[in-house]
């Protein structure tokens, strides 16, 4: 059987993302988001996801780019001297690797980011991650085992294509194969702790945008299974832009979730859409 998950990820990063989540589900095929427990517009995603019963929260761990929930000075080796996430993925990663992120500080502040959430009254669904690095070795245990405590038993794995979208440098290349590898760790170690995954995963990893010809091939295309596509949609691309400093469509994916070519496509290939909760294990 072939089932689409359709999740839109920084859920509370702004409000304008949140709208674009309630206007997707409301009106398109998204049933899912990720929750950012540092976002700006958190109250507000909290209090529309509580609206909206049948959609799928999950939390979105965040270690980069973004804001800590915990104060900056108990996570010194997570913080730039003004108290925020380093910039992105790549400043973590040669940080990380060169033994200058505390562990003990990850732990405690992906703790405070769940506890968070749990104490807004949210029942998640499911965990991933703001630019994947739930993936990385030594961060996924410490995600899996804070998961298994408060019975979340479903995970997103990256193991994103290298062909899908643009393909116009080596750095991109070379992105897009090692999140793939490690993506394959990731499921390995939570299929042994049996948690639940989709069997797929799509959505642009690199910056551009999932439009509707994408979502169109994919669904004429869609393997067995469950196929999860990560989504980043807004209602104003000049705003968002300018507020997350990141030259994304918000607009066009949004769009995209919402046309009637999608829904209709999707109706005549009997394709269920459904949230990480619907998952079953690996086991």
């Amino acid at each position: 059987m072939k089932k689409l998950i359709v999740n839109a990820d920084d859920f509370g990063r702004h409000e304008l993302i949140n709208r674009a989540v309630e206007q997707a589900f409301n009106f398109g095929c998204l049933k899912s988001t990720s929750l950012m427990a540092g976002g700006a517009a958190f109250d507000d995603a909290i209090k529309l996801a509580k609206k909206i019963p049948g959609l799928g929260v999950g939390i979105h761990f965040t270690l980069a780019n973004g804001n800590p929930v915990l104060p900056p000075e108990e996570i010194p080796s997570l913080v730039t001297a003004e108290g925020f996430f380093h910039a992105d993925y790549v400043t973590f990663l040669k940080k990380y690797f060169g033994g200058k992120i505390s562990l003990v500080e990850v732990r405690s502040e992906l703790a405070a980011q769940l506890e968070k959430i749990l104490r807004a009254g949210l029942k998640l669904t499911h965990f991933d991650s703001h630019q994947h690095l739930h993936h990385i070795p030594g961060i996924i245990e410490i995600a899996l085992d804070l998961a298994a405590m408060e019975k979340i038993s479903a995970m997103r794995v990256a193991d994103t294509k290298i062909f899908d979208g643009e393909l116009d440098s080596l750095g991109k290349f070379i992105g897009r194969l090692g999140l793939s590898s490690l993506a394959k760790f990731a499921a390995h170690k939570a299929h042994k702790k049996n948690f639940s995954t989709p069997e797929h995963f799509t959505g642009i990893v690199a910056g551009e945008s999932v439009n509707e010809k994408f979502l169109l091939k994919l669904i004429e295309n869609l393997r067995e299974g469950t196929t999860e596509v990560m989504l980043h949609p807004g209602t104003d691309n000049k705003i968002l832009r300018d507020f997350c400093r990141w030259e994304h469509n918000f607009e066009e994916e949004l769009a995209a979730v919402t046309s009637t070519k999608i829904l209709g496509l999707l109706a005549e290939k009997n394709i269920s859409v459904i949230n990480f909760s619907e998952l079953r294990s690996k086991s």
